[in-house]
Order: C-alpha cells, then sequence, then structure tokens
C-alpha cells in the first residue's frame, strides 16, 4: 500500500507521579531522518527508540519529541538532602560571623537552594517499558494517518494515469494522419520546384524524414512507463523513489513528442501530459 511521508501524531502516558507526553512529526525527504528530543532522564532509550521507528518508517524527515511533566500529590513527601542543608546552614553562620548586621534566614529560604529537596526518580526498569509502549502507540496512529493520506495520493495518481492513457491514445489514433500530411507536404514542395526528382532516391528520403518525426516510439514507451505506475501503485513496499524516476523519464518522452511531432493537435497533446506529469510529480514527493 502507498504510504504519505507527511503526517502528525501524539500520545501521552501516566506513570506514578510522573505524565509522559509524545509527538511523532513527518515530513516527506529523500533518504531517511530521524530527530529525536529528548530529556536527559529519556537519554537511556535513545538507541531502542530509534530501531523502533526505523521498524516502521523506512523514509521521510521524521521528528520524535518526548516530554514529561511531575504531577506532585497532595500526600506526597518531601525528601531533604540532609548533607546540603547542613552545609548550607555552615556557610551562612560563616557568612553572618563576617556581617555587622546578620540577616535571618528561614528554614524555607534553606528549602528553595538548589539540591535541598530530592525528588525520587522513577526506576529506569519501570520507565523504559512504558516509554516503549507510548513510542509505539504514537507511532501506529502516525503510520495509519500516512496509510490513509497515501490512500488518497495513490487514487489521484491512477485518475491522472488515466487521464494521461487517454491522451496517449488519441495521439496513437493521429499519427498515421501526421505522418500522411508530411508526406503531402513533401510532395507538394517537390512539384513547386518543378523538377524531374529521382522516385527512388525520394522514397529513401521519406522514409528518413518520417522515421524521424515519427513519435510512434515514445508513445510505446509512455504506454509502458504508465502501466509501471499503476504496478508500483499496488505495492506493499515503498514505491516513492521508483515513482520519481517514472515522472522523469515520462517528462522527458513528452518533451520529445512535442518537439517531434510537427502537428498542432499532437503538440497540444504533449502540453497536456506534460501538465498531467507535473501534477503527478508533486504528489509523488509526498509518497514514501
Amino acid at each position: 500500500m502507498i504510504k504519505s511521508m507527511t503526517a502528525f501524531a501524539s500520545a501521552e502516558s501516566r506513570i506514578e507521579q510522573m505524565t509522559i507526553y509524545c509527538e511523532l512529526r513527518s515530513v516527506n525527504h529523500r533518504y531517511s531522518d530521524v530527530t529525536l528530543k529528548l530529556p536527559e532522564l529519556f537519554k537511556f532509550a535513545e538507541s531502542d527508540i530509534r530501531a523502533l521507528l526505523g521498524q516502521s518508517l523506512s523514509r521521510g524527515k521524521i521528528e520524535c519529541v518526548l516530554n514529561y511533566k511531575k504531577v506532585t500529590a497532595v500526600t506526597s513527601t518531601v525528601h531533604i538532602n540532609s548533607n546540603v542543608v547542613q552545609a548550607i546552614v555552615s556557610a551562612t553562620e560563616e557568612i553572618e560571623g563576617m556581617m555587622k548586621k546578620p540577616q535571618l534566614i528561614s528554614a524555607l529560604d534553606i528549602l528553595m537552594f538548589p539540591g535541598v529537596q530530592v525528588e525520587e526518580e522513577v526506576p529506569v526498569d519501570d520507565l523504559a517499558p512504558v516509554l516503549s509502549a507510548l513510542v509505539t502507540e504514537t507511532l501506529t496512529d502516525l503510520v495509519a494517518l500516512r496509510i490513509r493520506e497515501g490512500a488518497e495520493l495513490a487514487l489521484l495518481l491512477k485518475q491522472r494515469s488515466q487521464q494521461m492513457q487517454q491522451f496517449v491514445d488519441r495521439a496513437f489514433i493521429r499519427l498515421p494522419e501526421v505522418l500522411e500530411q508530411i508526406r503531402q507536404r513533401m510532395n507538394r514542395r517537390i512539384e513547386e520546384l518543378s523538377i524531374d526528382p529521382d522516385l527512388d532516391r525520394l522514397e529513401q528520403e521519406m522514409v528518413l524524414i518520417t522515421h524521424k518525426l515519427d513519435v510512434a516510439e515514445e508513445l510505446d514507451r509512455l504506454t509502458t512507463h504508465l502501466k509501471e505506475v499503476e504496478h508500483n501503485l499496488n505495492q506493499n513496499q515503498p514505491v516513492g523513489r521508483r515513482l520519481d524516476f517514472l515522472m522523469q523519464e515520462m517528462n522527458r518522452e513528452a518533451n520529445t513528442l512535442g518537439s517531434k511531432s510537427g502537428d498542432k493537435e499532437m503538440t497540444q497533446i504533449a502540453i497536456e501530459l506534460k501538465v498531467l506529469i507535473e501534477q503527478m510529480r508533486e504528489q509523488v514527493q509526498n509518497i514514501e
């Protein structure tokens, strides 16, 4: 199935007095480019998170943001680092001895000093499975969104492919008449010159000229490329790069068709093909 590279998903989880948030963003990119933004508390899980993302996302610029917020319960206990408190008290007494008018410092003031209150950290063994489950949940939502948008992109590409094939079919129908007009123009030109040409040589020259102006080969290749586009749109693997290559090849054939035909209707068909190819190319840029 076709997947888009553009999507966003978020989720949250709770462990003890901590709420963990996860956000995943992905946009189109030529290769796979994963960026993780983790707080220091979650750094231990970086390699596991990268591996988890790599299992489901093979292409795109992906940003994973993990953060947390601690929720203080009413009945929670405040743990004090006695060593830090003793050091602050000793330093305060020493400083007061140097002052003419010592200032009183309250216990609440000391409590506000960094390092006095000791926060209980969630053990890594408890935190690891929660992070893994949260990232997996967010990733599942992200992939589902990429699949839904990919299905819409595939539908648009199939519609434009069908429109292109209709123009190619018109060109095939028009081609014999175009070649016949070329022969007629050449014959009229010879008649206007009032000369007695070498008919065998003239026939050979006309064959060469009509061969150079014959666009049947380009039309055949366009048909083949369109069939390949349809085939890739039904694959259950990343096909974005293949489709991008096919867009380049079809654009080249359409350019050749426009330059070789020498016919107004064929030139218009080539223009219509190029418009559709460009529309498809823009959509293909978002396909994984």
